[in-house]
């Protein structure tokens, strides 16, 4: 017997249950809500669901369950974001190996491929590699049956290979979060709130507000959205563990704070045209220099014309959509889901007519001081495309204002981040792979 045959036979192979991936799911840094019992149940609906994992004795050391669904030539198994298991191991990747081959042989599958959720290079804010690539990983994989799907950018039809992750480690409060940000996004946040927008969680019945912003940002972008009777199974198979969040204006206030704006800009430029006449008055060369030198008042009277001007047109643009959409208006919407190793937000919709008031900022930012609240450490944008450029398109949530990757420049990555000093962009799905070749198919149909 090899030592790595005395490896394996220390592994065990074996069926798992809901309750086990679950745990397993949750004491994992790779696991995430692609990889739980409730994910699984959704999965259902494509096809049989199957879940395997691999023990050390009473220890399960790697796990995941395998969705079948029907193909032209028959079953095909998928692994989403999965499995979780230590691929540096050539013993565990062996036994985890096995335990799917018996089930797709269970199962009369011909095929089943995954996407690891493990992490296979960091990268930096601009797309650069901060370190080596897991070569390790790629080896035991392709050691033990599995086929490299080859490298690639965009978005996946399946599993997004490209994630945007904000560390949370060591930031405990909203000033500590809001200092994480660039000044530019920081600035964002402050118009949001100042704007009038206030974020809150829907409910099952007003999960139609979420399917209409999705199909606004769907039509502007060219994507597929998902209709009403899918998130309503999101929302009944998740439970607590899923969030829909809308960002609403309440452009009533916003009026109030404007209108208390200009009087104080009315107010300041009353004093400044008494404080000309005061300094005109004054006989020719007595006038004092400085703050009340009159080419100096008169500047500062222009700016306040600017300033009034501004808020007065502000002004009759909120009235003029209180007046034909009421005070009280969906903008933005997102779905989060929660796992104990972090917060995904797996797709977002938004009216562009208020993207200037960045209601996209406010909603993740009201999203991650939960995240704080709660003690998760992670906080998953979800897919980008892996591009870096400025033709790099938005997310595969569909949230364009905040997805693009000049856009996520704006987020300064905390250094004390547990993924890496100064990145959070990474391929978290690294490949997709396939662990039946012509010769397994063949013996799996025997």
């Amino acid at each position: 017997m090899t030592q790595s045959d005395a490896g394996v036979a220390s592994l065990t192979p074996t069926k798992i249950t809901p309750a086990e991936l679950d745990a397993f799911s949750a004491a994992q840094v790779q696991g995430s809500f692609q990889q739980t019992s409730q994910m699984a149940a959704m999965g259902a609906f494509n096809g049989p669901v199957d879940y395997v994992g691999v023990k050390r004795g009473d220890k399960l050391i790697a796990a995941c369950y395998v969705v079948y669904t029907q193909s032209r030539f028959g079953l095909e198994g998928s692994v989403w974001c999965g499995p979780l298991c230590d691929y540096d191991n050539p013993q565990v990747v062996e036994a985890m190996t096995e335990a799917l081959r018996r089930s797709a042989k269970a199962h009369h599958a011909i095929s089943v491929s995954c996407w690891p959720a493990a992490v296979y290079r960091l990268h930096d804010l601009d797309g650069k590699p901060t370190s080596d690539p897991d070569t390790t990983m790629m080896d035991n994989m392709a050691r033990f049956g599995w086929k490299h799907g080859g490298f690639t950018v965009g978005y996946e039809s399946v599993v997004n290979r490209w994630n945007f992750v904000k560390g949370l480690d060591g930031i405990h409060d909203e000033k500590e979060l809001l200092a994480s940000f660039s000044k530019y996004r920081r600035k964002n946040i402050r118009i949001a709130q100042d704007s009038g927008l206030r974020v809150r969680r829907l409910e099952r019945g007003e999960l139609s507000t979420f399917v209409k912003l999705c199909d606004m940002s769907a039509a502007r972008q060219g994507f597929k959205s998902r209709d009403l009777a899918y998130y309503e199974r999101l929302f009944d198979t998740f439970g607590d563990l899923i969030e829909f969040k809308v960002v609403e204006t309440h452009f009533d206030e916003y009026l109030d704070t404007l209108q208390s704006k200009l009087n104080a800009a009315s107010k300041d430029k009353r004093n400044l045209e008494r404080l000309l006449q005061r300094a005109q008055q004054q006989p020719e060369g007595t006038a004092k220099k400085g703050a009340s030198d009159p080419a100096t008042l008169e500047k500062r009277i222009a700016t306040a014309d600017k300033k009034i001007a501004a808020l007065e047109k502000t002004i009759g643009e909120v009235n003029g959509i209180i007046a034909s959409d009421g005070p009280v208006i969906p903008v933005e919407a997102g779905v989060y889901f929660w796992h104990p190793n972090e917060v995904v937000c797996l797709s977002s919709g938004e009216d562009d007519r208020f993207m200037d008031y960045y209601p996209s900022s406010l909603i993740h930012f009201e999203a991650m001081l939960d995240c704080i609240a709660r003690g998760v450490e992670r906080f998953n944008f979800y897919g980008i495309s892996g591009i870096f450029d400025a033709n790099d398109p938005p997310t595969a949530s569909g949230s364009s204002r905040l997805a693009s990757a000049d856009s996520w420049k704006s987020f300064r990555a905390s250094s004390r981040c547990r993924w890496t000093d100064c990145a959070s962009v990474y391929p978290k799905q690294h490949t997709s792979c396939c662990i039946a070749d012509k010769q397994w198919r063949a013996r799996t149909q025997k």
